[in-house]
């Protein structure tokens, strides 16, 4: 027959697991945001004729970075 003797030292590594995978998941978020950001700013400071150049309107710029960075449409 088995018994749980010392739950605590499982759960514990479980809640720091946890912690990290949600802390991993926080700065991955920063990460991206801070890159479409920086991809949104980038794009608006060329010229439209730039930007027809790369086959974009203006108003596509945060289509387009959304989906550079996160790899799908908004």
């Amino acid at each position: 027959m088995a018994f749980a003797t010392d739950t605590r030292r499982a759960t514990a590594h479980h809640l720091s697991e946890d912690l990290s995978v949600a802390v991993y998941a926080a700065l991955q978020r920063v990460i991206n945001f801070r890159a479409y950001r920086r991809t949104i700013r980038e794009l608006s400071e060329l010229s439209s004729h730039n930007l027809a150049d790369l086959g974009l309107h203006r108003s596509e710029i945060r289509r387009v970075a959304h989906e550079s960075v996160y790899g799908t449409r908004p």
